[in-house]
C-alpha cells in the first residue's frame, strides 16, 4: 500500500487537475490565450499521474472485491479464478505503486539536455586505446539507434586505430538521461591484437558525461579567456591545415583548458570549445556550490585503475557485466553495436527504487 503521504499528496495534484479542467471550461478564460495555453501546460504535466491514481483505487477495489468473493464463496472453481485473478491484480497494484512514487521524484533538470562525452583511454597501453575507439562506436550505434546527431569535438588517435582521448557531443532531446549511466571505468578482458602469445589482457576506458549548458545558464567573462589558435592536421591525420584553425582557450580563473581542431573553420572549432567549456565550468561550479571532494567528472571515473569499474565487457565468455546492478548480458557484440537499452533501462530502473527508498526514509525520519 502507499504511504498516507504519498496518497496527500496524489489526492492534491487531482485535485488541481480537476481545478483546471473547470477554469479550462469558463469562457473568460478561454479568452486569454496565455492563461488558457499555460493551464494546458500544467494539465499536459499532471494528467498521466491523475489516470494512474485513478487507475490505482479501481485496482484496489477490484481487489477488495475478489478478497470478498474469497471470504463468502464455497465453489472451489469459482475460488480458484478469484485467487488467479487476485495475484494479477496485486502485480498490476505493486506496478502502479511504483510508478506513482516515481512520478513524485523530483525530475533531474539536466535530463532533455545534449551531452558532452569524453572518452580516454586508461590502464592497457595501445589496447586500452583501441578499447576507447570500441567504446566510441558503441556510443555512435546507441544514438544513430535513438536518431540523435554526434559531432566530434577533438580527437587523439593513434597508429593503430584507437583514441588516447575522443571528446564529442551528442545532440538529440533526452540524451542526457539515457548516457548518464555510462560515466566511469569500463573493462575489458581479451587477448589484444598487440599479443603475440595469446594472454587474455585486462585494460580500461574512462568515460565521462556532461551535460551541454547553455550561454544563459553558465556566463563567462570574456576578460577571464585565454584564445590561442594553432594548426591542425584533420581526423586521423586525413589532411593538413595551413591556416591557423585549432583553436585552445583557457579559463584562467579555474585553469580549465579545452581544445577543438577536428573542423577547418576556426570559428566552428571555437563554438565547439565553448560548448565543452561551459559544461566543464558548471561541473566546476557545482563542485563549488556542494563543495565536493571532487568535481562530477573524476567521481564518474576516477582514475582509471583496473580495480575501479562500473562495466566489465568479457570477450572469450561473450559477456558484458553491469557491476552496479549486478546484470550480466551474454550478446556482447549486440551491446558494442549500440544495443545498451537493456543496461540503461535496469539502471534507471534501480536509481528510481534508490531515490524512493531514501524518500521515504527521510519523510519517515521527520514524521
Amino acid at each position: 500500500m502507499l504511504q498516507d503521504i504519498v496518497i496527500e499528496k496524489l489526492e492534491e495534484i487531482e485535485k488541481r487537475f480537476n481545478e483546471i479542467e473547470d477554469l479550462l471550461a469558463q469562457q473568460e478564460v478561454i479568452n486569454d490565450f496565455n492563461k488558457y495555453q499555460n493551464l494546458l501546460k500544467e494539465r499536459a504535466k499532471i494528467t498521466e499521474i491523475v489516470e494512474n491514481f485513478r487507475d490505482y483505487r479501481k485496482l484496489l477495489k477490484e481487489k477488495e472485491d475478489l478478497e470478498e468473493v474469497l471470504r463468502e464463496e464455497n465453489d472451489e472453481e469459482i475460488r480458484n479464478l478469484a485467487e488467479m485473478e487476485l495475484e494479477e491484480i496485486e502485480r498490476k497494484i505493486e506496478k502502479k505503486e511504483f510508478e506513482l512514487k516515481s512520478a513524485l521524484l523530483p525530475k533531474d533538470p539536466n535530463d532533455e539536455k545534449n551531452i558532452i562525452m569524453e572518452i580516454r583511454a586508461g590502464a592497457g597501453g595501445e589496447e586500452a586505446a583501441l578499447f576507447a575507439a570500441d567504446l566510441f562506436r558503441m556510443y555512435i550505434g546507441y544514438a544513430q539507434k535513438k536518431g540523435w546527431k554526434v559531432d566530434i569535438v577533438s580527437s587523439n588517435p593513434t597508429g593503430l586505430g584507437g583514441y588516447k582521448e575522443i571528446i564529442f557531443i551528442v545532440e538529440g532531446k533526452g540524451a542526457y538521461s539515457r548516457f548518464k549511466f555510462e560515466s566511469g571505468v569500463h573493462r575489458v578482458q581479451r587477448v589484444p591484437v598487440t599479443e603475440s602469445s595469446g594472454r587474455i589482457h585486462t585494460s580500461t576506458a574512462t568515460v565521462a558525461v556532461l551535460p551541454e549548458m547553455e550561454e544563459v545558464e553558465i556566463e563567462i567573462d570574456p576578460k577571464d579567456l585565454r584564445i590561442e589558435t594553432f594548426r591542425s592536421g584533420g581526423a586521423g591525420g586525413q589532411h593538413v591545415n595551413k591556416t591557423e584553425s585549432g583553436v585552445r582557450i583557457t579559463h584562467i580563473p579555474s585553469g580549465i583548458v579545452v581544445q577543438c581542431q577536428d573542423e577547418r573553420s576556426q570559428h566552428q572549432n571555437r563554438e565547439k570549445a565553448m560548448k565543452v567549456l561551459r559544461a566543464r565550468l558548471y561541473e566546476y561550479y557545482q563542485k563549488e556550490k556542494e563543495n565536493e571532494i571532487a568535481s562530477q567528472r573524476r567521481a564518474q571515473v576516477g582514475s582509471g585503475e583496473r580495480s575501479e569499474k562500473i562495466r566489465t565487457y568479457n570477450f572469450p565468455q561473450r559477456r558484458v557485466t553491469d557491476h552496479r546492478i549486478n546484470y550480466s548480458s551474454f550478446q556482447l557484440e549486440e551491446v558494442l553495436s549500440g544495443e545498451l537499452d537493456e543496461f540503461i533501462d535496469r539502471l534507471i530502473l534501480a536509481e528510481k527504487e534508490e531515490q524512493i527508498k531514501k524518500l521515504f526514509e527521510e519523510v519517515s525520519a521527520g514524521s
